[in-house]
């Protein structure tokens, strides 16, 4: 850490450093890997210890296994706490997977919606919550007639253009 941040000091530029070494707790039968980062950013120290039997360069565990696993982890989170697949209640089998399809489905239509039609805007990297309370929970007043489905907003919506901007990007997806 130290040496990270006498870079850091140096360049004020995120610094990441890796290293490597051998630990054995009391109840393992052998050594293990274990593969240390030392990254200093703007917000301050990070430290991570990863301990691993792969046999690949320290960067990429870290990145290729460790950082995806952690954004995995955080997907299951955000669908558990955000779209409430943890209301499995019911003592039938069918209700709590039919709760828990929906709130897959409502997964993968805000995973596409954030990837595929939010682009570079403010809420590209936005969690599922706010997503659903930004575009999705809001009041509106529904017209249909023969040819089209009109939504009236608030003129206080906050998210007004940018609602107008996903709805027409939706509209014309062809993927």
């Amino acid at each position: 850490m130290a040496e990270a941040q006498a870079a850091f000091d140096e360049t004020s530029q995120k610094q990441r450093l890796f290293g490597e070494t051998e630990y054995q707790a009391k109840t393992w039968d052998r050594p293990r890997r274990v593969i240390m980062k030392a990254e200093r950013l703007l917000e301050g120290p990070n430290r991570r210890f990863v301990i691993t039997n792969l046999d690949r360069p320290q960067q990429s565990v870290s990145d290729e296994c460790y950082t995806l696993r952690g954004d995995m982890e955080n997907r299951i989170k955000e669908q558990q706490r955000m779209l409430f697949a943890d209301r499995t209640s019911c003592h039938d089998f069918l209700p709590n997977q039919f709760r828990l399809l929906l709130s897959s489905f409502a997964d993968v239509l805000l995973h596409h919606l954030r990837t595929a039609h939010l682009g570079e805007t403010e809420l590209a990297p936005a969690q599922a919550d706010r997503l659903r309370l930004s575009l999705v929970k809001i009041a509106a007043r529904v017209c249909l007639s023969a040819r089209r489905v009109v939504f009236h907003l608030s003129s206080n919506c906050p998210y007004q253009s940018l609602f107008r901007a996903a709805a027409a990007s939706l509209l014309f997806d062809t993927g």
